[in-house]
This record gives structure tokens, C-alpha cells and sequence, in this order.
């Protein structure tokens, strides 16, 4: 703790370099008045490398070193209007969270402290999250803190007094959170948690919304084309999309990066989680080809017309055709509006997809990005 004090108490400037001067910086102004308060995470999802670059034991800061910097960016950051815009780090609460035994910890190998289950082990006691909350609402001159860092939700769940003292003073409307997907085949890849954490996280977070007396709403994320993701999967994921009345405005298809199981998974073809040996390895599916990755981003963007041509052909080959028609249980209609379509999952310029008939009017959310798209032309 000491350690991270002492780094965070430095004079920074606190301002972009004076080369920039002048120009408008978008990564500076999302976290200009953020604050780290820990590093570190030991959830252990495949796909991420956060372990790997900060470590899977928790550190985290003083209060009184996370009071000071606030009181700084208070009195010296360009802007402020007393709104902390985030504080958390790689998830917003594991501050403070730890084994029980610290000799316990030191020898554990386990990849995740809270997959399958939450170890027993795991002091899962967000009181002092609860209570640093509390004292950096009291700072003079700050008028809301968000927290804008994705909540752990199998990790909330364990402490509902969090979740209430989250949604009735720390969330700006929405509230991010990752359950990647909806089915148990690439949930066990990804190494999180089922959609039923999910489930309870959302009842806790309605009902504390409810008591609030506001109308708050979740973000979840997703992931297209994780290793392990079957064409049957990102169907069903897109039927429990329609189902909740959720359309996705960008959505994330995977992408293999360095240090991270799941890219051990694509390259190789086998599952490291389980034992690695000749003739026993565990094969897992890797989607590859550029056609499914469409498709299985499509799915993803059921509502798109853009992409009904896809979907039609995907479902008729799966044959699922019974999911083709006007119904509210059916996921594309038969029709295509005219000038769509033409571009697979492309979406035409100016272009505004029609809502389906009988669909409910979910709600829009953004999710982790889209991948870049491949030049075209010669520079």
C-alpha cells in the first residue's frame, strides 16, 4: 500500500504533454478527473491479460492518499465541475478484497479466485469499498462520483448493502458489466461465470434502482467468435438479446491479443485449462474463417437488416427456419426492406434499420468496440 501511495502522491502534472496543446484529446478527457484506487485482478477471464501485466493480488491505496489526489484534481485539473467521472481500476470493486491466509495465497496456483465458484478463501467484504465511497461524497466541492469501471456482479452479489449504496449514489445512468455471453460452452472458455450471477445481479440492481426512486439501466457486454463458440450459441445469445429487449449498437468480436489463454486456444486449437498432452488434449473450436465471424457478429446485431440475408441462410442451414418470420419468439423476419442487405453485416452509410414487426422496443447499449475495419484503396 505504502508502495502505491508513494506512486500516485507524485507531482504529475497532470495535464497532456504541451505538444498537444491546443488539440482535443478523447482518451484525456475520459479520465482527466478519474481515480485509480487498486490494481491488480483475480478474476482470471481467459481472454484478458490484466493478470498477467498488474498481478493477481489486489493493491490497493490508502483512503488517505485516494482523498489527497481527489483534492487535487479539485483544485488544480483544468475543467472540473465537482463530477469525479470514475473510481475503480480494472474492476470497480476488488478494493481491498484478499485471501483470508496470506500463506495460502502465497502457494495458490489456481488461475481465478472466483471460477467456477468464489473460493472459500476469498475475503469478499466490500465494506471498505463502501465506506471509501462515503468519505469521497463528504470531500468539499465534489458533487457526484461515478463509477464507470465494470462492475465484477458475481463479486456484488455477495454484498447487496454495496449494490444499494452503487445504484443510489454512484451510477450515471448506466452501469457496465460483463457477462460475455449466455451459454455455458464459451462461458467455461472465457472462464466467467453463468448468466444466472447475471440474473441476480440484475434483480439486486432493479430492486436498489426501485428503492432509489430512479430508473437506471445495465450495459452487458459480449463477445463474438470466442474460441469455443459454436454458430447454436451465438443464436441462442441473440434469442436471449431479443428476449430482454436489447439491440446492440457496436458490438465486440474476439480478437486474439498477447498473454492471454484465449489466444493459446486459437492458435493451437486445444484448451489450456485443462491438461495439455499428446492424444488427450481437449480440442476447442476456433472460428476463423471471415464468414462466420460475420455471422456470429451478426447474431449479435439481430436487428440490423444489414444483416438478415446472413441470418436467414445461417438459420435455414442450422435448420432452425422456424425462427424466420414476424413472431416475437422468431429472430429475423422473412422480409428485406428495399436497399438493404447488399453488404452482408456492412451497414450502409445513412441507413437506419426498420424495427421488426412485433419486436419489443428494447433498450440500445454499446458494448467493448468494434474491430477496425481493413483499408481499401492504395494510400
Amino acid at each position: 500500500m505504502a508502495e502505491m501511495d508513494g506512486v500516485y502522491d507524485l507531482p504529475y502534472a497532470r495535464a497532456p504533454h504541451p505538444i498537444y496543446a491546443g488539440r482535443k484529446i478523447p482518451a484525456w478527457e475520459m479520465i482527466r478527473h478519474s481515480v485509480t484506487i487498486m490494481r491488480g485482478c483475480f478474476g482470471g477471464c481467459s481472454f484478458c491479460s490484466i493478470t498477467e501485466h498488474e498481478g493477481r493480488i489486489i493493491q490497493s491505496r490508502s483512503e488517505e492518499s485516494i482523498l489527497k489526489e481527489i483534492e487535487t484534481i479539485r483544485d488544480k485539473t483544468e475543467g472540473f465541475t465537482g463530477v469525479i467521472s470514475d473510481i475503480g481500476g480494472p474492476t470497480a470493486n476488488m478494493y481491498r478484497l484478499a485471501c483470508k491466509d496470506r500463506q495460502t495465497e502465497a502457494v495458490c496456483r489456481r488461475p481465478s479466485c472466483v471460477y467456477p465458484d468464489i473460493c472459500k478463501n476469498l475475503d469478499t467484504n466490500h465494506d471498505p469499498l463502501i465506506q471509501l465511497y462515503r468519505k469521497v461524497r463528504a470531500v468539499p466541492g465534489v458533487k457526484k462520483v461515478n463509477v464507470a469501471s465494470g462492475v465484477r456482479y458475481d463479486l456484488a452479489v455477495e454484498s447487496p448493502e454495496y449494490v444499494q449504496e452503487l445504484v443510489e449514489h454512484h451510477v450515471g445512468g448506466y452501469l457496465k458489466i460483463a457477462p460475455e455471453h449466455t451459454e455455458d460452452g464459451p462461458l467455461s472458455m472465457m472462464m466467467k461465470p453463468g448468466i444466472g450471477s447475471y440474473d441476480a445481479f440484475k434483480k439486486l440492481f432493479d430492486e436498489a434502482a426501485k428503492k432509489a426512486g430512479k430508473k437506471y439501466f445495465l450495459i452487458p457486454y459480449f463477445i463474438a467468435a470466442h474460441p469455443g463458440t459454436t454458430d447454436e450459441d451465438m443464436m441462442n445469445l441473440a434469442l436471449w438479446l431479443k428476449k430482454n429487449g436489447y439491440r446492440a449498437d457496436q458490438v465486440q468480436t474476439y480478437l486474439p491479443s498477447p498473454m492471454a489463454l484465449s489466444t493459446a486456444m486459437y492458435h493451437t486449437g486445444f484448451n489450456p485449462l485443462k491438461p495439455v498432452r499428446r492424444g488427450v488434449s481437449e480440442p476447442v473450436d476456433t472460428v476463423r474463417g471471415l464468414r462466420q465471424r460475420r455471422l456470429h457478429k451478426a447474431f449479435l446485431r439481430y436487428h440490423d437488416a444489414e444483416n438478415w440475408p446472413l441470418l436467414r441462410e445461417a438459420l435455414k442451414s442450422m435448420g432452425r427456419a422456424d425462427l424466420i418470420g414476424p413472431g416475437k419468439h422468431q429472430l429475423v423476419p422473412s422480409w428485406q426492406p428495399a436497399g438493404t442487405g447488399a453488404k452482408g453485416d456492412r451497414k450502409q452509410a445513412g441507413h437506419k434499420a426498420r424495427q421488426q414487426p412485433g419486436e419489443a422496443k428494447g433498450g440500445k447499449f454499446l458494448t467493448k468496440g468494434v474491430l477496425p475495419r481493413r483499408p481499401t484503396g492504395k494510400a
